[in-house]
């Protein structure tokens, strides 16, 4: 722990506790600081140095999220001490909301995932700046390369080629879709949970730029298999208790499509470790589709609320 680093950062030096966080994918050192008046709590993460500017990117965006009225961390400090960059930010109390949502009502689970829905959608009303490519040009070429790497990689997932075909039929409705700002990681295991309501989001350090729609998979991922009523939720909230339309399903069939192959290159570069886990939620939401003759997932009810 970098305790000698961390009492040398202005804001915190007088800090009554310092507790490190060891959940999550990211390689930021993360760290709870509790100041002297024990109410106050502070969220510190620490990075190399040739971090800092990309850093220092998400610590610009954490600031436009104020904007917008978002319910997350907000950006307090932002220095360089030692060999390391570090970001402060408030802290969001309570829970991991992958971890208790389940010990939830179905009801409590859905309003917790309407919530979430709606929030997502105000984080969508800040614009990609104006000089990025096309969201259809950026992804087609991050796709190619991930077919590229898949065909090498040594794991093979059934009946891929009715997964390519899938996607290469549809693959043009990118074309004129928005460029916005994408969390990128809008999952349970992302969101904080208080007194069984929707308390914040955190971790935006995956952010990107693209289709609002994008975000979307990680429910198919992820979130549908902790809680189908909060992913229910999610989809109600943010599209305002309307129904989402066909070309919603269909960019989101095509978005997991895509990360099939994403997600089992991805998976051996950086957690080899985790593949079958993986391939278990890559075969889970191909089932769900039954290999994308369906475009809307069994889970899915519209009459669900």
């Amino acid at each position: 722990m970098n305790e000698s680093l961390i009492k040398q950062i202005p804001l915190i030096k007088d800090c009554q506790e310092v507790v490190e966080i060891k959940k999550g994918f990211s390689f930021d050192e993360k760290y709870l600081i509790t100041m002297q008046d024990r109410n106050r709590k502070l969220l510190l993460r620490m990075f190399r140095l040739e971090e800092v500017a990309l850093k220092k990117e998400e610590y610009t965006i954490l600031e436009k999220m104020q904007d917008y009225h978002i319910t997350c961390s907000r950006p307090i400090a932002f220095g360089e001490i030692g060999d390391r960059g570090y970001m402060i930010t408030s802290y969001i109390e309570g829970e991991d909301a992958e971890e208790v949502i389940q010990t939830y009502s179905d009801e409590e689970q859905y309003v917790i995932g309407f919530e979430a829905g709606r929030e997502l959608r105000k984080m969508h009303q800040l614009p990609a700046p104006s000089d990025l490519a096309s969201w259809y040009s950026r992804k087609v070429k991050k796709h190619q390369n991930y077919l590229d790497a898949y065909a090498t990689c040594g794991v093979k997932v059934k009946q891929d080629d009715k997964i390519m075909n899938f996607i290469n039929e549809n693959i043009d409705l990118m074309k004129q879709r928005p460029n916005v700002f994408q969390h990128d990681d809008f999952h349970l295991g992302n969101l904080i949970i208080q007194h069984k309501t929707f308390a914040g989001v955190i971790d935006f350090n995956r952010y990107d730029w693209g289709d609002p729609i994008h975000e979307f998979l990680k429910i198919g991922i992820f979130s549908r298999q902790v809680s189908v009523p909060f992913s229910i939720g999610q989809i109600k909230g943010y599209f305002d208790n309307q129904e989402p339309d066909d070309l919603f399903w269909r960019l989101y069939s095509l978005y997991l499509a895509m990360c099939v192959f994403s997600t089992v290159v991805w998976t051996l570069k950086t957690h080899p470790n985790n593949m079958d886990e993986m391939l278990e939620k890559v075969y889970m939401y191909l089932e769900d589709h039954e290999y994308f003759s369906n475009i809307k997932p069994k889970w899915y009810r519209s009459d669900f609320h």
